[in-house]
């Protein structure tokens, strides 16, 4: 009997491409520069403010103009990087960023700079969708998959940290333009990896999107982060902020009532529907809000009340990224497969929120080695400990046409937990300072140690709502069932009748089959 031809394996089953580790160098260099960029330019604000005589009021949209366009557009870039393809999204990102970095650096008016940045932004939102879709759709075994969302979100997460430390380098010896030039090549040195990178075989979406949704959504997220970015130096409850606040709220009310009537929505409900996403989605925005309030906190603290430098400012920054890394990398993709995204995301906030309480302890007489190092080692356990499983939680059990968006949905939790958190803490902080009756400098300690138990709080609320809403460990996949036997070719009747020997064994087996 001839043996029938093995069926067509699918994208699947195929074996991985031997370039998938390149490729996540790519990603990952490009993560690192997204997140690199929105804090590079803290350290340099003063002398941006002094060389192209900005104004005060106008110093906060040095960062505001970038993080506005970058949390706003997300899930638009999400939802094109599904139509148009990952991989191309990716690489006009990456071209789009670079000229845009290089207008910003060149900036001769603060108008320009702002526009440039917001323009910087923009494609920031088209790298970060299209990074993790492209990470979560080129592994595609379950093992490597967890090791590369690691390696991932450690870089992502050591990304702001990087950004202060090379921001203080590079202000110090080549001046502030070449804080926001240094993308230049980065980016260029990035798209051309790309051409070594896998193809992406995974299927777009075909149709319109949803332009209403997009309106909305965008929309919402924009006016929210605008909102919050302003509460700091207006305060929240003055007609402006308390009204942009508001009108954030209402559309994105209205953008979630449109999801489930429109034909084919930007963020489609099923995404939103299931428990463990909502709980990543919770947890990487308390963490994201911890996180910057730490990196504000450390910036301070650091110059004004330790008095150091901006280098050595930078410099003390080191710790976050390396034990987030090393967290991530080596302990979360050991323990997660045996503990499950629920254990490890509630275990990293709670460990999370330690490192901000060794916070609220520091007084004037602490030390950076033996008081804040400390804190930061454990802050920062929590953050690589869980990064892992919120990636994983995140973007788990989607179907390849939906990657981007589902990878906007994460980055834009992020997005609107540190703009939402930072603006708190920043304002909190300023309060109690300034209701404090002792010198400057121990005012501003207690300013800082009083609003770091804002993100406290709220990593412990999220740690008891990740361990309610996730679930139990991720279960196994069941195990493949195999092919059934191929049915017996039909032949001609002369052919089947059997003669002489061939009927007598056949005969003998039939006894033994249907004894009488």
């Amino acid at each position: 009997m001839p043996v029938p031809p093995a069926p067509a394996r699918t994208p699947q089953e195929q074996l991985p491409d031997p370039r998938r580790w390149w490729a996540l160098c790519v990603l990952g260099l490009a993560q690192l520069m997204i997140l690199l960029d929105s804090t590079i330019v803290n350290v340099a604000m003063p002398s941006m403010q002094s060389d192209l005589a900005m104004a005060d009021g106008d110093r906060p949209w040095v960062v505001t103009s970038y993080t506005v366009a970058f949390g706003g557009l997300l899930l638009l870039a999400g939802r094109i990087a599904d139509h148009a393809g990952r991989k191309r999204v990716f690489s006009a990102g990456l071209l789009g960023f670079a000229v845009a970095s290089a207008a910003a650096g060149a900036a001769p008016t603060a108008q320009t700079l702002f526009a440039a940045r917001a323009v910087q932004g923009a494609f920031a939102a088209l790298l970060a969708a299209s990074a993790l879709a492209l990470v979560a759709t080129t592994f595609t075994d379950a093992r490597e998959r967890r090791k590369a969302i690691a390696v991932f979100g450690a870089l992502g997460g050591a990304g702001a940290s990087l950004g202060v430390v090379l921001g203080g380098l590079l202000t110090q010896w080549f001046g502030w333009r070449w804080c926001l030039l240094v993308n230049v090549p980065i980016a260029l040195v990035t798209l051309l990896g790309t051409f070594w990178t896998p193809r992406d075989r995974t299927q777009r979406l075909t149709g319109r999107i949803d332009i209403a949704g997009a309106v909305l959504g965008c929309g919402g997220l924009t006016t929210l982060v605008f909102g919050c970015s302003q509460a700091e130096a207006h305060g929240w409850t003055t007609p402006a902020v308390l009204g942009a606040l508001l009108a954030g709220v209402a559309l994105l009310t209205a953008f979630a009532w449109w999801q489930t009537r429109a034909a084919a929505p930007l963020l489609p409900p099923r995404l939103v529907r299931d428990r463990r996403r909502v709980a990543a989605l919770l947890a990487g925005s308390a963490l994201m809000a911890g996180q910057l309030s730490v990196s504000l906190y450390l910036t301070y603290y650091l110059q004004t009340v330790l008095g150091w430098s901006a280098l050595a400012s930078g410099l003390g920054f080191l710790p976050i990224s390396l034990v987030t890394t090393t967290t991530a990398t080596q302990l979360g993709t050991r323990l997660l497969p045996r503990l499950g995204p629920r254990v490890m995301m509630t275990a990293g906030l709670f460990i999370a929120a330690c490192g901000l309480f060794q916070l609220t302890l520091l007084d004037p007489q602490s030390t950076y080695a033996a008081n804040v190092v400390p804190a930061l080692v454990t802050f920062s356990v929590g953050m690589g400990g869980s990064f892992l499983a919120i990636m994983t939680a995140a973007t788990s059990d989607v179907p390849p046409q939906d990657s981007g968006i589902a990878s906007a949905t994460v980055n834009s939790a992020q997005q609107m937990g540190g703009s939402i958190g930072s603006a708190v803490f920043n304002t909190v902080a300023a309060s109690a300072a300034a209701a404090f009756p002792g010198s400057e400098r121990a005012a501003t300690l207690h300013g800082f140690t009083s609003a770091i138990r804002v993100p406290l709080i709220v990593l412990l609320v999220a740690a008891a709502a990740t361990a309610t809403l996730a679930g139990g460990r991720t279960p196994k996949p069941p195990r493949p069932t195999p092919p059934a036997e191929p049915l017996p070719r039909a032949v001609p009747r002369a052919e089947a009748e059997p003669s002489g020997p061939d009927m007598a064994l056949r005969g003998s087996r039939q006894g033994r089959e249907n004894p009488a």
